[in-house]
């Protein structure tokens, strides 16, 4: 008789197929030709998550080397999305956060994401299964603190 529990491999497949297909949705229902690359949203939302971080910290956290950092920190800079600050404790060091108006883009971002993510649900589940749905991320989020990567907050 064959099981029918899942198998660890198979479940993993799966969820990473889907977050994936979500996440691609959700990057092209709100990407723009003048808004910023998946790569700037990417480290727009480290520092919307962490608070101000200095460039090594944001190459740590986005996993790259600060090199490959640089120039896209630059563009960030030059577009009005970060600015920097001299480093309380080290004068070598520099500070980078969003700006106001980077946090206000930034926060447009979201809530358009967001609410097409919203419509989506509501229009495709019913209130079973958008309870079981909030289980299953829950689920996510654990296995996602089990990688390594914390408990966190949806970013961009």
């Amino acid at each position: 008789m064959a099981s029918t529990i899942p198998d660890p491999a198979q479940c993993a497949s799966r969820l990473r197929t889907s977050v994936s297909l979500l996440t691609r949705q959700l990057r092209s229902g709100s990407a723009t030709p003048e808004g910023p690359s998946v790569a700037k949203l990417s480290v727009l939302g480290q520092l919307h998550q962490h608070g101000p971080c200095t460039p090594t910290t944001l190459a740590g956290l986005e996993r790259v080397k600060l090199q490959s950092l640089t120039r896209l920190l630059a563009e960030l800079e030059a577009e009005g999305w970060i600015g920097r600050a001299p480093h309380p404790a080290d004068g070598r060091q520099w500070l980078l956060s969003l700006t106001a108006e980077g946090t206000r883009r930034l926060k447009a971002i979201m809530r358009t994401r967001e609410a097409a993510l919203a419509e989506a649900i509501g229009a495709t589940l019913d209130a079973d299964q958008r309870a079981l749905l909030l289980q299953a991320c829950g689920l996510i989020d654990g296995i996602a603190a089990a990688l390594g990567g914390g408990a966190r907050e949806p970013g961009p």
